[in-house]
Formats: C-alpha cells, sequence, structure tokens
C-alpha cells in the first residue's frame, strides 16, 4: 500500500487542489456562498486526473527508456519495479473513471462548459505522455501546466460555485499557474541530458539552461503583480510576503544548483504555489 502511494506521487497533489481551493475561496468572497458538495467533488476529480497522469506518465516513460537506473528524480513504481507498467497503468484508468464519474456529478451542476473543461482535462491526462506527440516530450509541457493547473482549474471551479464567468478568476487562474509551470521547467531542466538521450526535446532543451533559469525567475515573480493587479475582492498587499519565498527559489537556480539538488528545489517550488494559495485566501478573509 505504501508503494502504491509513492507512486501516486503525493507530493504533487498541491498542485491539483492549490488553485481548486483559490477557485473555491474567491467565488465565496464575491457572493457569500458555498456549495459544499460541488467544492467537494470538484476537489476529489481534481486530484483523482493529477494521480491518473502521474500513474499514466510513469508506465509509459519506463516503456518509452526514459525513467532508467540513471534516473536523477524521485523513484518511480514501473522503472524501480514496485509493479509492472500494465498494474501501473491499469491504476491511471481506474483514476481516471473515477474522476470521469466525478465530472458526471459536476455536469449536473455547470452544465456544457464543465463538459468541455472535464473532457479536455481528461484527454490532456492521456496525451501528456501517451500518442505520437505526447505533450511532455515536446516543447508545450509547461503550456499545458498553465492551463490546466492554472485556467481551467481556478476558472472551472469558480464556474461551478457562482455559475458565472469573470476576468478576476481567469487572472487568479494565470498567476497561480505560472508557479506550477515553473514546477516542471524545474523538472526538465533536471532531467535535460537524459532526456536528450532519450529524444525529449523539452522548451529546456530548445531555451538551454541560462535561459530556462531565467525562465523559471520570471514564473515565480509575475505572479505577484497578476494578483496585486487582478482585482480581487480583498486588500491584496498580504500576498507581497511571496516575494522572498520568489527570490530565494530563484537565487538558488540562478547560482548554479544541478543533480538530485533539484529534487527539494522541485519540490519547493511546489510549495511555493501553495504559499501563494494560502496567501491569497488569507486576503480574502481578511
Amino acid at each position: 500500500m505504501v508503494r502504491w502511494i509513492l507512486a501516486t506521487r503525493p507530493k504533487t497533489l498541491p498542485m491539483a487542489l492549490a488553485p481548486v481551493i483559490a477557485g473555491i475561496a474567491l467565488a465565496v468572497a464575491q457572493t457569500g456562498r458555498l456549495a459544499p458538495l460541488t467544492a467537494l467533488c470538484t476537489l476529489l476529480a481534481a486530484m483523482a486526473i493529477q494521480i491518473g497522469t502521474n500513474l499514466h506518465n510513469d508506465a509509459v516513460d519506463f516503456e518509452r527508456g526514459t525513467d532508467g537506473p540513471g534516473r536523477l528524480g524521485p523513484a518511480r513504481a514501473s522503472a524501480e519495479g514496485w509493479f509492472s507498467a500494465r498494474q501501473v497503468r491499469l491504476a491511471a484508468h481506474l483514476a481516471f473513471a473515477i474522476a470521469f464519474v466525478l465530472g458526471i456529478a459536476l455536469l449536473w451542476r455547470g452544465g456544457w462548459p464543465i463538459l468541455v473543461i472535464g473532457l479536455a482535462s481528461l484527454a490532456a491526462g492521456y496525451a501528456y505522455t501517451s500518442g505520437p506527440r505526447p505533450i511532455a516530450y515536446g516543447p508545450f509541457g509547461e503550456l499545458y501546466v498553465l492551463l490546466f493547473f492554472g485556467l481551467a482549474a481556478v476558472g472551472g471551479t469558480y464556474y461551478l460555485q457562482t455559475l458565472s464567468f469573470g476576468w478576476t478568476p481567469l487572472l487568479v487562474g494565470l498567476a497561480l499557474g505560472l508557479p506550477a509551470a515553473a514546477v516542471l521547467v524545474i523538472n526538465n531542466y533536471r532531467d535535460l541530458d537524459s532526456d536528450r538521450q532519450a529524444g525529449r526535446r523539452t522548451l529546456c532543451h530548445y531555451l538551454g539552461r541560462a535561459r530556462a533559469r531565467l525562465l523559471y525567475t520570471l514564473l515565480l515573480l509575475l505572479p505577484i503583480p497578476i494578483l496585486l493587479l487582478a482585482g480581487i475582492p480583498a486588500n491584496p498587499w498580504p500576498l507581497l510576503a511571496a516575494l522572498p519565498l520568489a527570490l530565494m527559489l530563484a537565487s538558488t537556480l540562478l547560482r548554479g544548483a544541478e543533480g538530485r539538488v533539484l529534487n527539494q528545489q522541485l519540490a519547493r517550488t511546489a510549495l511555493y504555489q501553495s504559499a501563494l494559495t494560502l496567501l491569497l485566501v488569507v486576503a480574502l478573509a481578511l
């Protein structure tokens, strides 16, 4: 059971939950109302899609030879021999099926916009490492993360609570999607050499290490002014507390951190997105 939990990559789950929590908090702050069952189903569906994507990625990367004995990142279930790639893929299908059932429940609440977002999220989860041109093996992985871990997650959650759209949730989604994309930049920056050997041409491959470091810094710093100018119904200044965290993370990479040290950097970058969400909730509560 412990190995199955590790196979789901639990450290990545805050990336899926944080934008949903932000969307719920923003909706409650603007309307004064909460749809609790809808909020719970949204959180569970986001978590199921993330787990399914992680497991599917685990199996496919092993079969493609991307995850080998010299892997720098955390242990993967298929590569470590904990489970066969077929078992991991079946577990991924189960997680996606759970997300689909939860999506049907949300469909009753949100109608066709939620159908579009839900089906696109499921399709993207499979397409991330599957198909003739997997998203994760090209230069558009960061864009995928920005769209689905930012704009779609916050905007879709906000819509499910309020049944309306607006610029503010989209700007909040953009702000929270940027550090999520920074997590992928760190992941691909760490694995750049092995990815090239496996034929994986990520955005870091095209940018090179120096420009990838600058991109990472921008992805951490830009969310703060975006949130300050997003028009959230609260005093946004508590969000400035995120600035020292962003500068600390950026300076670590700019000073030349590499190898397995970047595993900690990756985890801290994911926590930075959670910290931004927490500060947003605090601002809304105040």
